[in-house]
Formats: C-alpha cells, structure tokens, sequence
C-alpha cells in the first residue's frame, strides 16, 4: 500500500500557513518572544511575529540577513540532531532557540524563537555580553552544556558588522531579558505543542491523499468518515492543547500550597489541575486519578485543604485569571477560556464574586497602579 505519510516533503504540504501566522502571533504576545516559522534552509515561511527592532534592522539588510538565516538553518539542523528544542546564541550573541519540525524522520523546518538576552548578572557571570563593535559573540569557553547553548556563526566580517554601528548598539541594548529557565520553559512548550498540531496535520494529510487517490471502497469510505470527524473532534482536542500551553507558559508552575500539593493520596489530582488549566477537571475524574472513591476524595480533600474542592479550584481559576489579566493583553473571553470556565459570563460573574469589582476593572486598576508607580 503506497505510504502517502512519504509525499510529504515541505512544511506547506502539512501546515496550512495562513491558519499557523495567526497562532504564531498570538504566541509571540503572550510569551514576548519573538517566533518566526523557517524551511529546512532556513528560509522563512511565515511573517517574523513579534520581531525586535534590532533585528529588523540586522535582517532589512541583504547582506546582513544572510546570517540570520545562515544561523536559523544550522539551529533547527542543531534542534534535529538531538531531537528537542536547541538554544543558542546568533552571530550578535542574541539568545534564540530552534525547535525542529519532523515528519516520518525526514527534517522539514523549525520554529525559532528568541531575540532576548539573558539578564546581566547572568551574561556577565559567563561572558557572553556581546561586543558590537567588534562583533564578538558569547565565549566558546563558558562552561555551559552544548547542547543547550553554543556560539554559532559569529561574524567575522568587519565590513558587514560596522554597517549602521551607532544605531545598531542602540537597540541592541534595548532589546528585553529574560532568564534561561523561562526560555526553557517556553521552548518546550512549543516542541509539545508543534508536534501535536503536525501530528494531526499530516493525519488529515494522510486522510485527504487516501480519498484522492482513490483505494478500495473500504478504505476511502473510512478515511472519509475520519476525515469528517477532524473539524469537530480533534480540532477541538488541538484547542484544548493550545489553551492549556498558553496558561501554563504564563502563569508559575507551582501555585499550590507545598505541603499540601505534595499530599501521598491527593497529589496526583494537585498536577493535573495545574498541567490542565483549561480544563474542568471534575471531582469525579480527581477521584479516579487517585485511586480512591468520590466520597473519600471529596471529605479528604476538604480536610487537608480547608475547603470544598468546587471551591477551591474556583479559587484556583480566579488567581489564574488575576496572573493573565495583569501580564498579558488577552481577551477577557480568551483568558476566562484558558483558566477553565465555560463561558465569558460565568466567569465575569464568578470573578466578581471573588474580587467585587469586574476583570476588566481589575485590569485596569492594575495597569493604573503600575503607572502611577
């Protein structure tokens, strides 16, 4: 039976790249990262989300853009080799990170993100502070794991760096921080991510030559119904996925009382409901995760936390929504989403009941508190 999984050769033929900018942008705001989506070249297939000035500048010049892509290309073979995400620093020693799109074992693009720095106790600590004038990069010698972050394609001609110096070291030293446990954070969030939705692409893919193709009546008849069900069951598995990703790469991972959160019995329950932050998480799937009756769950939960567990993961949901509201410029509606509740009104309502005053306004009060400070 021919395998239709091996037609696939480009990141086009699985991604329908329209649909991939919006949530590329939508990602780039809330993680402040800049992403931009390249083929296995290196060559971009998507508009650049979130890009930082500085390297606006650095990729508005031919020459220059060369490099980026030169270094995109070697960070998303990089990312291939060991299989997961690859950080790294660029030929101006700006941290960025690949992560790899594959298909059947055969290396069709990465996801890059990045354009930050480190903090500058941090890149003073292992002397990777770049030098634009020079166009040294971070030090070869730093004692720091290769496949994490390494040096690449540090610029050697003079020419090329000295173009537009004085501007370029003015943004370059504007462009944001950020800790390398977060960038971490953020790239895995992206691997698991990328890969659910490319797995579900080239299934439908898959589905889609089958019926073109033609085969027996059989196996288009199923392929068809498989195909009918995507828009409405996986689409919606992929949905929850996204929102889970964005409320866990935002909000701390750890947000339960220690003692409690790591309960012999109730712990399994505590991780779940924070690796599912959109999800309802019932009492009754709570009690089954722990291997103890509904009613057992129920009077222990109640006993070790002080509160009902309905309750408590209201509570939960409401400090979620506060962390989202006050870093993020979401949607009221895709925030109540992303914290679980089912609509926008049952959260404005509950949100209300917890804060006496609306999310909106809490936002607000927020943003006016930080100016005034």
């Amino acid at each position: 039976m021919h395998n239709h999984k091996s037609d696939i050769r480009k990141l086009t033929d699985i991604m329908d790249i329209k649909k991939w900018q919006i949530i590329q942008d939508s990602l780039a705001e809330i993680t402040g990262l800049a992403i931009i989506t390249a083929d296995y070249k290196g060559t971009p297939v998507t508009r650049h989300s979130g890009c930082q000035p500085f390297c606006r500048l650095v990729r508005a010049d031919e020459e220059l853009k060369l490099y980026c892509e030169k270094c995109d290309s070697r960070g998303g073979f990089e990312a291939m080799r060991i299989k997961k995400p690859y950080i790294y620093t660029c030929h101006y020693g700006i941290i960025d990170a690949a992560i790899p799109i594959v298909v059947n074992d055969s290396y069709l693009g990465a996801v890059l993100i990045g354009q930050v720095q480190l903090p500058t106790d941090v890149r003073a600590d292992t002397g990777m502070d770049t030098d634009i004038s020079t166009g040294t990069g971070s030090d070869p010698e730093a004692d720091m794991d290769t496949d994490i972050m390494e040096p690449m394609c540090l610029l050697t001609n003079k020419r090329l760096i000295e173009k537009g110096t004085i501007e370029y070291g003015r943004q370059r030293h504007r462009l944001p921080t950020m800790t390398m446990e977060r960038i971490q954070q953020v790239a895995m969030m992206l691997f698991h991510l990328c890969n659910y939705i490319v797995e579900e692409a080239v299934e439908k893919h898959t589905i889609m030559q089958m019926i073109t193709d033609g085969g027996s009546k059989q196996e288009t008849a199923d392929a068809a119904e498989n195909a009918a069900l995507l828009p409405v069951d996986r689409l919606e598995s992929i949905k929850k996925k996204l929102n889970n990703a964005i409320a866990n790469a935002i909000i701390p991972t750890e947000t339960f009382d220690e003692k409690i959160s790591h309960h012999r019995i109730l712990q399994p329950a505590f991780t779940f409901i924070d690796e599912h932050k959109s999800e309802r998480c019932k009492l009754e799937e709570m009690a089954v995760l722990c291997h103890v009756s509904t009613s057992y769950f129920s009077k222990l939960f109640a006993k070790k936390t002080g509160k009902n567990y309905s309750d408590y993961l209201r509570e939960k949901r409401i400090d979620w929504a506060k962390n989202l509201l006050s870093s993020t410029d979401l949607q009221i509606s895709d925030i109540a989403t992303d914290v679980g509740f089912s609509d926008a009104s049952h959260f404005v309502k509950t949100f209300k009941a917890f804060e006496g005053i609306t999310p909106a306004r809490y936002r607000n009060m927020f943003l006016d508190e930080h100016e005034n400070f």
